[in-house]
């Protein structure tokens, strides 16, 4: 049984991770509409992104010309989640709301400290340093993966404008992978695996039975 809309005291921070491709966006977007349907109310958003600042960084980040260090990139990734969590996430949480956002920390662990940093310590030193300074963490988090071939096409089939990471190597991208999967056996009780290769409407039904879990231990 789901808790009341109205009996929850504190908001609850559902995350998307994953490769590109692998549907996050759409199981994102699902989750929302189910969740909003039984009368919850529901915040969708992405990073980065999400507030008028973020969003200008998300540009510059995956479209724009420059090229920044890995460590820059850190930093333009957790100045904009700051940004998103003090203006967004953290007053949506305190009025009760579900916020369900398409990545957060662990994008930025898998992405710029295994994929661009080949695992560095400092690269990890300072994600690990903001993190804790950003104080906001999310409650479930599911990892959406699949094999990379199968995900590259579904990236190619929809078109559109390429951003920097979809951009790069197969190489980048196992390295990313790798990342998501460290983080998830690390933290097996909040990051949960998903199989994105299943039909969408499985991997949805996969998604809402540990969402209802969750919401119904508030419960007890």
């Amino acid at each position: 049984m789901l808790l009341h809309p109205k009996e929850l005291e504190r908001g609850f921070l559902i995350t998307f991770e994953g490769n590109e491709g692998v549907g996050k966006s759409t199981q994102s977007r699902l989750l929302a509409e189910k969740l909003g349907q039984e009368g919850y109310d529901v915040v969708l958003t992405r990073e980065p992104g999400g507030t008028k600042g973020a969003e200008e960084l998300r540009n510059i980040l995956l479209f724009g010309e420059a090229e920044f260090s890995s460590c820059s990139e850190i930093l333009l990734h957790m100045a904009a989640r700051l940004d998103h969590v003090e203006k967004m996430i953290k007053p949506a949480l305190a009025e009760g709301k579900v916020v369900i956002c398409d990545r957060f920390h662990d994008s930025t662990i898998a992405y710029q400290v295994y994929g661009a940093c080949f695992r560095d310590a400092k690269a990890m030193e300072l994600v690990t340093f903001l993190r804790h300074f950003i104080h906001c963490e999310a409650d479930l988090t599911f990892w959406l993966d699949m094999e990379l071939k199968a995900a590259f096409q579904r990236v190619q089939t929809r078109g559109g404008k390429t951003d920097q990471y979809e951009g790069q190597g197969q190489v980048f991208h196992e390295r990313v992978r790798t990342g998501f999967a460290e983080l998830a056996r690390t933290e097996p009780g909040r990051m949960i695996r998903i199989d994105a290769s299943s039909s969408e409407k499985d991997v949805q039904e996969q998604i809402y039975r540990k969402v209802k879990v969750l919401l119904s231990h508030k419960m007890a």
